[in-house]
């Protein structure tokens, strides 16, 4: 479905706005609340993998 991107334009040819299928735009609605959480998330500590295991562990989880 990709590559439906439709362009509108000014008098004198210069593209002014976008029109693409309403897939595609929600497609990147929802990778730029993504990139806006791992913003908001950089300073936060990491776990490692080994980490991650023991507190699923520790919860019954796995």
């Amino acid at each position: 479905m990709r590559n439906q991107t439709q362009y509108i334009i000014d008098e004198k040819g210069r593209k002014i706005a976008v029109v693409l299928p309403i897939e595609e735009y929600e497609e990147l609605l929802a990778d730029l609340h993504d990139l806006a959480i791992i913003a908001e998330r950089r300073g936060e500590a990491t776990l490692t993998l080994e980490e991650i295991k023991e507190r699923l562990r520790k919860d019954g989880i796995l």
